[in-house]
């Protein structure tokens, strides 16, 4: 299995068109600190096997011109990339499939209700049906190969009712309206956990990633007073659906028991590991954690 960590930022990116914090200054007095929208892409381990996309960001074109290995060719319109997956149906991460709509044909693997709210609220379907077909299939807790049979295997570990503004008020208290993926390939047994959103340390997500060899998990806030202390927000992180990095409901010390590799992405602009010569890398050092890197290639 190889995993092609494509953005490993929070809505709007680092720098923020809009924002002079600390963190956006940062990025653009130093371009290497930039972050696109997060998004994984994912391949089994074979040659010639097709690229999943995770979460297709509002830069989904510019993220696979930036990774060799999902450039289309040798034919003129030959792609290695075969569809989309989505965690969720927040604007972050589904825009992007507008901007894939040259495909002859997009594969999109959503939950039920993240389905229904792009088609229904956001007319994705409508939308794109005059330039390329979408075929949906739907995400569930059940494992289902992405290609042939023995491929990598995905399936949904609920995570929360928490649902993009765009369709609040709409459908029920479902827990997979945001998800985490559980990514396993049965012929080398590699096992890999992509949560870049959570709000709560579910059952099915705590049970999945004491197996997996890697594990790369929202980083969005460092702690739960982050968006206040900053003044972005009069929410603390876990009242905005994130839980934090560090402290009561941090993630850091759960990770830090884990057997595989662990790393954060989906980091907000305000959070301080968007400086690389932050304090905050060596704690997570201390505990065996990492940020993830723009670009960066796994290996299982």
């Amino acid at each position: 299995m190889l995993l092609q960590v494509l953005g490993t930022a929070a809505g709007g990116g680092v720098p923020q068109w809009n924002c002079a914090c600390p963190g956006c200054a940062g990025a653009r007095a130093h371009p290497r600190r930039r972050r696109r929208h997060a998004s994984l892409a994912v391949r089994s381990g074979g040659p010639g096997s097709r690229w999943h996309i995770v979460n297709a960001g509002p830069d989904i074109a510019d993220q696979i011109e930036s990774a060799p290995a999902l450039l289309p060719g040798p034919g003129s319109r030959e792609t290695p990339v075969a569809g989309v997956i989505l965690t969720d149906a927040e604007l972050d991460h589904t825009l992007g499939i507008a901007r894939l709509r040259e495909a002859e044909g997009l594969v999109v693997r959503a939950t039920a209700p993240v389905r229904d709210a792009l088609i229904d609220r956001l007319r994705l379907g409508d939308v794109l049906s005059p330039y390329t077909a979408i075929e949906w299939r739907e995400l569930s807790e059940k494992p289902e190969a992405l290609s042939t049979p023995g491929s990598i295997e995905v399936s949904a570990l609920p995570v929360s009712a928490k649902r993009p503004r765009y369709a609040a008020g709409t459908g029920s208290d479902d827990p997979t309206w945001s998800v985490a993926l559980r990514l396993h390939e049965p012929a080398t047994g590699a096992t890999a956990v992509y949560a870049p959103a959570i709000a709560t340390w579910s059952d099915a997500l705590d049970e999945a990633v004491r197996s997996a060899d890697v594990v790369i998990v929202d980083g969005t806030f460092w702690d739960d007073d982050e968006p206040v202390r900053s003044g972005i927000s009069t929410r603390t992180a876990t009242a905005t659906g994130h839980l934090p990095v560090v402290g009561p409901r941090g993630t850091s010390h759960r990770l830090a028991a884990l057997r595989g590799r662990c790393l954060y992405t989906h980091l907000n602009n305000t959070n301080p590991l968007n400086d690389p010569a932050a304090a905050q890398h060596a704690r997570l050092a201390e505990r065996g954690l990492e940020v993830a890197a723009e670009r960066m290639v796994i290996e299982l």
